[in-house]
């Protein structure tokens, strides 16, 4: 496995604007929301993609990612590691450029898949982290 370093995170970061956040709760005492609400204050869109929910930070949810209908720089996953093959499928239909999985989220199957068809893939970190500490 070849993980990104922070120095290569921050242009992907820099350059991308929209964000679509699988397993985004409305809860606000849920990690997904504290840090999709922490992207939004800084100038990224979120898209929240969970059939569970009308909205969250104000955004009407679609049940999954193939509903968004337009481009997305970043799909950040916050789901168990065990539906990452799942969602890599999923993620290799839709116009995306970054597959993000949250810390403590990873998969060496969704890994694989998703490299071997030339995605970007980021597992087990942060994204609230990083984009603080590339700041």
């Amino acid at each position: 496995m070849d993980f990104l370093t922070r120095n290569e995170m921050k242009p992907l970061l820099d350059k991308s604007k929209v964000i679509a956040v699988v397993g985004l709760s409305d809860n606000p005492e849920r990690t997904s929301y504290m840090v999709s609400k922490a992207m939004q204050d800084n100038g990224y869109e979120i898209i929240p993609v969970n059939p569970a929910i009308d909205e969250a930070l104000g955004i009407k949810a679609v049940p999954a990612l193939k509903d968004i209908g337009r481009h997305v720089d970043i799909v950040n996953v916050f789901r168990r590691s065990e539906f990452l093959p799942e969602i890599a499928r999923e993620f290799d239909e839709i116009d995306a450029d970054i597959f993000w999985a949250q810390l403590g989220v990873y998969n060496e199957e969704a890994y694989d898949f998703l490299k071997s068809k030339g995605h970007t893939v980021i597992m087990d970190r942060c994204i609230k982290v990083e984009h603080a500490l590339t700041r």
